[in-house]
């Protein structure tokens, strides 16, 4: 029996090229009690004539269309409103399910007493060379607590792909603090909230591009430090309405990844430095400087505060210091 109704989201950006596939998947799931809520986000190509094409053949398929582009979060916020499912789940636009995807889904959190979240299968797609690789999370269980998953996804020792009960992907919306990474810290409270998180067998094929923002060589990468920001924040929101367990662990162990994101930052602008222009490489400096002042350095390991190019310098220029002499040695031995 069906009668589980699930709410599947697709937020759309001149997507023309890749998402009659990804309709294809959703129109042949072998789980039919479905909703699949497209919402066109502003675009300028042929996505609004596919989208309205496949909804006159399948009346699953709703299309909600926002006047302007507004980004990935707030599209998806969006569809949030008016998805009628008991499960949420999301599809980008130029990704797409197995075509059991959602029954393997619902039978996993229905079968596990609590459980709110269903993570998939991730099959990772490289467009350029048809390579298809599974992503390995860090935990052979198959069910294991909300505040675990959330741990495990402070450095994505776990993927960011599942369904969940739509009452907390209602209750907390996808964070609009940046563009490029407004999905991450909605899926660490995801699983935060979540009673259990199980493992399906459903798969998700998410299709990797070599000319993608992530892998490209844009200041918009350094929008990651601003997104670990937005989580601190939200974290200690949840402290303080006693939402938060453990929360000294959690703060610890926060701390010492966004440290490594700074020096990680770091790191990309060094090599990659001539790329921008620089009115950019004033605006990344200031970006990795605004970083780093919210950083407690009483949080980070003593193991990695003696490793070198990894002390927490408070002074910007004591850190530009440490961190040019620790990288042009890593280039000199060829690290």
């Amino acid at each position: 029996m069906q009668t589980s109704k699930v709410s599947i989201l697709v937020a759309v950006y001149n997507a023309e090229k890749y998402l009659g596939k990804c309709l294809d998947s959703l129109v042949s799931q072998t789980y039919g009690n479905i909703e699949i809520l497209c919402i066109d986000d502003g675009s300028n190509d042929s996505s609004a004539d596919i989208l309205n094409r496949y909804a006159l053949t399948d009346d699953r398929i709703k299309v909600l269309t926002l006047s302007k582009n507004s980004g990935l979060a707030n599209a998806r916020n969006e569809g949030l409103k008016v998805a009628s499912g008991q499960y949420i789940t999301m599809l980008d636009s130029d990704d797409w399910f197995s075509d059991d995807s959602i029954e393997k889904a619902v039978e996993a959190i229905e079968s596990e007493p609590d459980a709110d979240a269903s993570l998939f299968r991730l099959m990772q797609y490289y467009e350029e060379t048809g390579k298809m690789v599974e992503y390995k999370n860090k935990t052979d269980k198959k069910c294991i607590s909300g505040e675990e998953a959330f741990v495990l996804s402070l450095d994505w020792s776990i993927h960011g792909l599942y369904m969940l009960r739509a009452e907390i992907h209602k209750k907390y919306l996808f964070d609009n603090a940046t563009l490029l990474y407004s999905d991450e810290n909605a899926t660490r409270l995801h699983y935060l909230h979540s009673r259990k998180v199980v493992m399906s067998e459903g798969k998700y094929f998410y299709r990797r591009h070599v000319e993608s923002m992530t892998n490209s060589c844009s200041i918009r990468r350094f929008d990651i430090l601003a997104a670990n920001y937005s989580l601190l924040q939200l974290l200690k929101k949840e402290e303080r309405e006693g939402s938060l367990t453990d929360a000294d662990k959690i703060f610890d162990l926060y701390e010492n990844i966004r440290w490594l994101n700074v020096v990680g930052a770091y790191w990309y602008y060094f090599n990659n430095k001539q790329r921008f222009t620089v009115e950019e490489q004033k605006e990344i400096l200031s970006k990795i400087s605004s970083a780093l002042e919210t950083i407690d350095a009483r949080r980070i390991r003593l193991a990695l505060k003696f490793k070198m190019g990894y002390y927490p310098f408070k002074n910007f220029r004591l850190f530009l210091l440490s961190e040019n002499i620790y990288f042009h040695l890593r280039k000199l031995l060829g690290r």
